[in-house]
């Protein structure tokens, strides 16, 4: 007869659900710092074969420009803008922390 620990199964299951939302939470809260802090990240697609859907060059530009004009209209002082960018530079390092502690629970385990 096959028996089911349900104690740790609800643990894992948590521990799961807490980590996402943790990783998540931190990266958007770190992508809107970083666009409140005028450095919206612009990211040129890469060309696949398959792809659905490329930006051309030319919408690239448009979003580019969209991205800096975003950047001057900013309400925010200078020095806002430098603790927004590090806030966020803060946020992704707590992304990386998480992912990290998960990596050393699975390797090095309870």
């Amino acid at each position: 007869m096959i028996e089911i620990n349900w104690v740790a199964f609800f643990e894992v299951f948590a521990a799961a659900l807490v980590a996402a939302v943790l990783v998540v939470g931190f990266y958007a809260i770190a992508l809107r710092l970083m666009v409140r802090a005028g450095r919206a990240p612009v990211v040129a697609p890469a060309e696949f074969t398959d792809a659905i859907s490329v930006m051309t060059s030319k919408e690239v530009r448009k979003a580019e420009k969209a991205a800096a004009k975003a950047a001057k209209r900013s309400p925010l002082t200078e020095g806002q803008k430098l603790v927004a960018l590090i806030g966020a530079y803060a946020c992704f390092g707590l992304c990386g922390l998480a992912v990290l502690g998960g990596i050393v629970l699975l390797v090095i385990g309870r």
